[in-house]
C-alpha cells in the first residue's frame, strides 16, 4: 500500500518545478477553501481521498477548489458542456512559457501588467490568464469565436476585481482568422498563445474521448461523455491541430512586427515535423520546442518569433526595463 501510495505522489513529478501543483492534491485544504467539492470527495482504490475523474461535476468543482485555494478566485464558473481544463498543464504552460520570456531577459522573468499576452482561444473558463496573471503579473487579451464563452469568461472576471483591470476580451467575428480582427498593427504583445482545437473531426474526438474514459475506468467505454467537457468549436476543427496551428503560423507572419513570441500548444508529435516545415517557409528566425510532462502524458509547446536578436534586446530594453 505504501509504494502505490508514494507513485501516486511521483505521477505529477514532471511537473514544471514551479508549478504549485506537482503533489498529490490535499483534499482536506482544499475542502476547507471550498466546502462544495466535500460531497464528491471520497476515497479511491489506494485509501487515498480523491474524486471520480469521471464525473463532469465533480472535475469542474475541483477545478473551482484549486482556483479558490492557489490562485484567489473567488467566482469561477462556466456554462455546461464547455471546456473545463485540467489546472496543473495550463500552469505548466504558463510557467514554461515564462521561463522562455526569462531566457531572452538574463534568466529574470518579466513580471507585471506591462507584459502583455493574447490568448487565442481564451474559452469560457478563462484558465490561462487567471495563473498568468497570478503567477507574474501579466495583463491578457483573450480571444474566441464563440460569444457564449467569452460572456462567461468576462464574468469570471467582473467578479474577480484584481483582473478587472488587467484581463480583456475580443470577439473573433470570423471564425477561419487568428489574429486578423484581433491584433491592431500598432499594437505590441511580449507573447501570444494558444491551446488549439486538436482534433479534425466529430468522429476523431469522440474516439479521443472514449480511450480516454477507458484509461480512467480501466474497462470498455461506449458513451463519450468528457469529464472534462468541452463544445465542438473547442474540441475539433477542418484539419485538426496541424491546420490550425499552420493557418496561426501563416497569420502570425503578417504580424511579426507586433509580438515577441508567438506559441502554441501541440498534442500529437507526430505534427511537429509538417510544423517546422512551415515555419521554415515563413523565414521564422527562431523556433522552440519545449517539452511538458505529466504522468504518463506528453505534449509541447512550440514557440516561433520573427524578430532577430537585436529587435529582440530593443524590445526588452523599450518595454522590459
Amino acid at each position: 500500500m505504501v509504494a502505490k501510495q508514494n507513485n501516486l505522489k511521483d505521477t505529477k513529478s514532471k511537473l514544471h518545478p514551479r508549478n504549485k501543483h506537482r503533489h498529490r492534491y490535499d483534499f482536506a485544504q482544499l475542502i476547507a477553501t471550498c466546502p462544495a467539492l466535500k460531497p464528491f470527495v471520497a476515497p479511491n482504490k489506494y485509501g487515498n481521498e480523491s474524486i471520480d475523474f469521471f464525473d463532469p461535476a465533480a472535475v469542474k468543482m475541483l477545478n473551482k477548489a484549486l482556483l479558490q485555494q492557489h490562485y484567489e478566485i473567488g467566482y469561477w464558473d462556466i456554462p455546461e458542456n464547455y471546456l473545463c481544463p485540467p489546472i496543473p498543464g495550463r500552469a505548466d504552460y504558463i510557467h514554461h512559457i515564462a521561463d522562455l520570456l526569462g531566457s531572452e531577459n538574463g534568466g529574470v522573468i518579466p513580471t507585471g501588467k506591462e507584459i502583455g499576452c493574447i490568448d487565442i482561444g481564451v474559452g469560457a473558463n478563462c484558465v490561462y490568464p487567471i495563473i498568468g496573471h497570478k503567477e507574474y503579473g501579466w495583463s491578457f487579451r483573450g480571444t474566441d469565436i464563440d460569444r457564449k464563452a467569452l460572456q462567461a469568461a468576462n464574468r469570471i472576471i467582473e467578479n474577480n476585481p484584481p483582473l478587472n483591470e488587467v484581463v480583456k476580451f475580443k470577439f473573433q467575428t470570423n471564425p477561419t482568422d487568428i489574429f486578423y480582427n484581433i491584433l491592431d498593427k500598432k499594437e505590441k504583445f511580449d507573447l501570444a498563445i494558444c491551446n488549439p482545437p486538436f482534433h479534425a473531426s466529430a468522429e476523431e474526438a469522440k474516439a479521443a474521448t472514449l480511450r480516454k474514459l477507458k484509461n480512467l475506468k480501466g474497462k470498455k467505454v461506449t458513451e463519450a461523455t468528457s469529464n472534462f467537457g468541452g463544445q465542438p468549436k473547442e474540441l475539433w476543427c477542418e484539419g485538426g491541430e496541424k491546420q490550425f496551428i499552420k493557418d496561426m503560423i501563416r497569420e502570425s507572419k503578417r504580424f511579426a512586427p507586433n509580438c515577441l513570441w508567438f506559441s502554441t500548444l501541440v498534442a500529437k508529435e507526430v505534427t511537429l515535423k509538417s510544423l517546422y516545415r512551415s515555419l521554415k517557409r515563413a523565414v521564422a528566425v527562431e523556433v522552440k520546442t519545449i517539452e511538458m510532462g505529466q504522468g504518463n502524458k506528453t505534449s509541447r509547446i512550440l514557440a516561433w518569433t520573427f524578430l532577430s536578436q537585436k529587435r529582440r534586446d530593443q524590445w526588452i530594453a523599450k518595454r522590459w526595463k
